[in-house]
C-alpha cells in the first residue's frame, strides 16, 4: 500500500532528508521518500501495518523537527 502525506511547515532540504533515513528504518516501510519541493511524504508498506507505520513517522517528525506536521491527504 501506498501513502502520501504533506508536511506542514518543512522548509529545509536537509531536515527532508533526515526525515526521509528515520522513517526509512520504520518496521514495515518498504519505502520513504520525502520530496522537499512538493513538501510531501511517501510511503510504502503492508496495507495492515499502515496506521503504526503513520503513527511513527508523526512522532519522529515531531521528534527531528517540532514545527513540521503531518497532514493526511
Amino acid at each position: 500500500m501506498k501513502k502520501i502525506v504533506k508536511l506542514e511547515g518543512l522548509d529545509c532540504a536537509n531536515c527532508a532528508m533526515k526525515i526521509e533515513k528515520a522513517v526509512a528504518k520504520i518496521d514495515g516501510v518498504e519505502e520513504a521518500s520525502v520530496n522537499f519541493m512538493t513538501t510531501k511524504m511517501s510511503l510504502r508498506g503492508e496495507r495492515e501495518h499502515m496506521p503504526e507505520i503513520l503513527s511513527q513517522a508523526e512522532k519522529i517528525v515531531h521528534q527531528l523537527e517540532p514545527d513540521v506536521k503531518i497532514v493526511k491527504a
